[in-house]
């Protein structure tokens, strides 16, 4: 085990948009290095002319794509903290016309996505000394409901992922944290799920104060800066007029 540093140095996935990239100013803020990692090279090389952090193009459920990230984030000084927040939603249908494109793609980008990364990762952490997983995962995670099916498995399975992964990987000091925000509303979340522009605002519609990016990013920020002895294992965050999945809070206009 190598001598633990103080220099703190994490990758964030999901960089480009939303929480993502929310975290990766959190971060920044706080002095930490971070190698910002998404698909979408344009948004990367201006997140990283705002705020100093290094950009790094890549699709994560892609095996070359991770080597390369790997290969990247190694020569220049290795990282103690993963961040895997890339993940999304596609579609609200019910089961009996589920579209097998959608849940395929959810599957593919919120759990193989997560574990290639973590795979990659963990002998580096692991070295470290002081290692850190944290894992942005949903409420829809937590309790199914309906027109959730694809989104809640693919949640549930990579909650699933990140109590197996805390139990692992204990002995070796490595830290994993789970994050499950509730309502957030964020640049595409909604329309990348739903794909009609009217269809996303009305999922905040009526909704005084839901959760924002940032809210999420200083929750995750908080979690990752704590002392390495404190494991917040589980953090459910919602909106306070989202009392649960199932009651939300809407005011007429």
């Amino acid at each position: 085990m190598t001598e633990v540093s103080n220099k703190k140095a994490a990758v964030v996935t999901g960089a480009s948009t939303g929480i993502g990239e929310a975290t990766v100013r959190a971060l920044r803020a706080e002095g930490w290095t971070v190698y910002a990692v998404a698909r979408r090279q344009d948004r990367l090389a201006a997140l990283e002319a705002e705020t100093g952090a290094v950009g790094i193009p890549a699709d994560i459920a892609e095996d070359a794509d991770v080597a390369k990230l790997l290969a990247e984030v190694t020569a220049a000084g290795g990282i103690d903290t993963l961040i895997n927040i890339a993940g999304g939603a596609r579609g609200a249908d019910p089961v009996g016309q589920a579209q097998t494109d959608d849940w395929e793609w959810m599957y593919r980008v919120n759990v193989i996505g997560t574990m290639k990364l973590t795979r990659a990762f963990l002998p580096m952490l692991r070295e470290h000394g002081e290692g850190t997983v944290l894992n942005l995962t949903s409420t829809a995670g937590l309790a199914a409901y309906e027109g959730g099916a694809g989104y809640n498995a693919a949640k549930f399975a990579q909650h699933a992922v990140t109590g197996a992964l805390r139990l692992e990987e204990a002995e070796n000091n490595v830290r994993v944290i789970e994050v499950a925000p509730g309502l957030v509303h964020t640049e595409e979340f909604a329309l990348n799920r739903l794909g009609d522009p009217a269809a996303a605002s009305k999922v905040y519609q009526g909704v005084e104060k839901p959760l924002t990016a940032e809210d999420v990013a200083d929750v995750v920020r908080y979690a990752v800066c704590a002392p390495h002895h404190v494991n917040l294992d589980q953090i459910v965050i919602r909106p306070v007029a989202q009392a649960s999945n199932y009651k939300l809070i809407r005011k007429q206009a």
